[in-house]
């Protein structure tokens, strides 16, 4: 499961939720059908389901609430690696020219990520990862089942050109979507 929380969009801000099943059905919960569109546009989905989506974050815990979707968790301190994303610089943390530099030593320090791609319809995209927290505890249902406790992530999630940390985490992640031109 991967949980968008975004501050800033084209679209204001506003929060998704992509959920990859045990038997591997791809669903998107969204909070609208243009964000939808949007969203499906670039990353891969066998169904999308449309309605309120909330996050809520605050001191050390979160809660996300979305179509047939309850969850709440706990942070921890730094995940692996935080310490190390710090030492840079905002602006260059999030510069696609960086990103691409440092793509395969990303990859081969957390196996399946990527900070950069090839997205659908023609669409490269970009993640500046600026810091990451382990959650640490995480309680949920996700349409009546109960979701179980935390565990690595394994298979990587198949959304996209990226999967996510095998280790479950939080974190603050600047997208840059380059569309092709029209």
């Amino acid at each position: 499961m991967v949980v968008g929380s975004w501050l800033e969009s084209p679209f204001g801000r506003f929060a998704d939720v992509m959920v990859e099943s045990a038997d591997g059905h791809r669903t998107l919960l969204a909070p609208s059908e243009e964000i939808a569109e949007f969203v499906s546009d670039t990353y891969t989905f066998d169904s999308t389901e449309i309605g309120p989506v909330n996050v809520d974050h605050v001191a050390g815990a979160f809660s996300v609430a979305a179509p047939g979707l309850v969850l709440a968790g706990r942070l921890g301190g730094p995940a692996p690696f935080d310490r190390l994303l710090r030492l840079v610089p905002g602006q260059l943390a999030t510069a696609p020219a960086w990103l691409r530099v440092v793509d395969p030593v990303a990859s081969r320090l957390i196996p399946g990520v990527r900070t950069y791609g090839s997205a659908g319809n023609g669409r490269r995209e970009y993640y500046g990862v600026r810091r990451s927290r382990r959650i640490i505890l995480v309680d949920g249902i996700f349409r009546g089942v109960d979701l179980g406790g935390l565990a690595p992530l394994d298979p990587p999630v198949r959304f996209g050109f990226s999967s996510a940390p095998k280790t479950p985490q939080m974190v603050s992640v600047t997208t840059t979507i380059d569309l092709p031109a029209r």
